[in-house]
């Protein structure tokens, strides 16, 4: 099987490093896309700069391949917007990768040659056959070993508080969105300006969110943002401030909190919608426990991902049951236990499935814990083609130290105000106390 391809599934950040990685060590690779571009999920959030620095943005296998095409690296401590990581980077790493990167092919399905996930006999010593579908049809691919970097960005969490969706968003996907809003997008302005829009979720992007839509309620008059948390309190969503080893992100919070301060953003606390409404031509949210929010008319839910498993249902996966990240690796990242701003150092061996070959990298590796960052990606996949290639000893020396994510209690503190408000724990002061009720801001 070794002259079979590694099949990489993604044309993003890390599944175009994992190729850059193979390519390194001599390895055949594909990489399939079903976009019509190189990182075409990037380019959907392409207005939102990022909390990273251009120094963690490119892998080092990456640039070296870059180098020999006399690509210049942007300025280390400039932050990008999705776009200019795009354009700037995505697009010229494809592009030096060549034919290897096959675009608007969507994987439908993985799995081993003649066996499904049932079979024992021989399995190992099969090659993956990987089914793609293009506008020419469907075909079959054969694979050594697959790398599946898709990422989680086309299957958001729906608004639903229990994890489905709730009573009627389906009906009403039109007016829910699952994207941060661009004011500077004629389509959103019009979208938003002037109406009342409820933003759900108390990560950064429903942050990123907020501001954007007060900036908006500057500008055009009766813009109203309702900001809407399912935890008894805001606590740390405001993140850790100065605290924050990653600047941007940290000034994020700051900027959110002075957004709420100023009256542009009122916030409504434990309120975990169970269904939405038409009404008057707009929509109410109608809590679990029976509240119902005042009239919107947009609903931005933004409540985080999930991982799509659903081409995978031949391959045998060891998938944690509350995060769907692999077993290996959950407990080094969930967000209910795991203390704030420390990662393990992790690489194949926390990424391995009983499916011998069968990696998953970068965010979707997380299944739906939120706290992922590029440079965790690159590690994952140079220790992931270290091993396909044989060298165990560099598949093995994992290092990996990332920034403090001053954001600390997971999804299992909502329903504690008083645990929640406790301010930061990565260290500096805790962001200051605001409290909230259900008819605004009070301080």
């Amino acid at each position: 099987m070794k002259e079979l391809p590694v099949v990489v599934i993604g044309a993003g950040p890390v599944g175009l490093a994992a190729a850059a990685e193979l390519v390194e060590r001599g390895l055949p690779a594909v990489v399939l896309e079903r976009g019509d571009s190189p990182g075409a999920a990037v380019a959907e959030w392409g207005h939102v700069r990022l909390f990273s620095p251009w120094r963690d943005l490119v892998a080092p296998a990456a640039e070296r391949l870059l180098a020999t095409t006399g690509w210049s690296r942007p300025d280390d401590d400039a932050h990008p917007t999705g776009r200019a990581w795009v354009d700037a980077y995505l697009t010229p790493l494809a592009a030096a990768l060549g034919e290897r990167v096959r675009l608007n092919t969507e994987v439908v399905g993985v799995t081993r040659r003649g066996r499904d996930r049932v079979v024992d006999a021989d399995r190992e010593d099969q090659p993956f056959t990987v089914r793609v579908r293009t506008v020419k049809g469907e075909e079959r691919l054969s694979a050594r070993a697959v790398v599946d970097a898709s990422g989680t960005w086309g299957t958001p969490n729906p608004l639903g508080g229990d994890g489905l969706p709730a009573l009627g968003e389906e009906a009403l996907a039109e007016r829910i969105a699952h994207r941060v809003p661009d004011p500077a997008d004629p389509a959103a302005r019009a979208r938003y300006a002037g109406r009342t829009t409820a933003v759900v979720g108390r990560g950064h992007s429903a942050l990123t969110a907020l501001l954007a839509l007060a900036a908006l309620a500057e500008e055009v008059p009766d813009t109203r943002v309702v900001w809407v948390l399912r935890r008894g309190g805001v606590g740390d969503a405001f993140g850790g401030g100065e605290a924050d080893q990653l600047p941007a992100r940290g000034a994020l919070g700051v900027q959110a909190r002075k957004a709420v301060d100023s009256g542009h953003v009122r916030v409504v606390t434990g309120f975990r919608s169970a269904e939405v409404r038409a009404r008057d031509g707009r929509l109410v949210l109608v809590a679990d426990d029976g509240r119902e929010l005042e009239p919107v008319d947009e609903v931005v839910a933004l409540t985080g991902f999930r991982p799509d498993l659903s081409f995978l249902s031949e391959i045998r996966l060891s998938l944690d049951p509350v995060l769907q990240a692999p077993v290996e690796l959950a407990p080094l990242i969930d967000p209910n236990v795991h203390s704030c701003g420390t990662v393990y150092p992790h690489g194949v061996r926390e990424l391995s499935h009983p499916e011998t070959g069968f990696h998953l990298a970068g965010m979707k590796s997380y299944g739906r814990a939120p706290t992922f960052l590029a440079l965790t990606g690159y590690e994952q996949v140079r220790s992931i083609a270290a091993r396909i290639a044989g060298d165990h000893a560099a598949a093995d020396r994992v290092e990996l130290t990332l920034p403090e994510t001053g954001v600390c209690g997971g999804s299992g503190l909502f329903d504690a105000p008083e645990a929640a408000d406790e301010g930061g724990c990565c260290g500096g002061p805790g962001p200051q106390e605001v409290e909230f009720d259900v008819t605004g801001p009070t301080r």
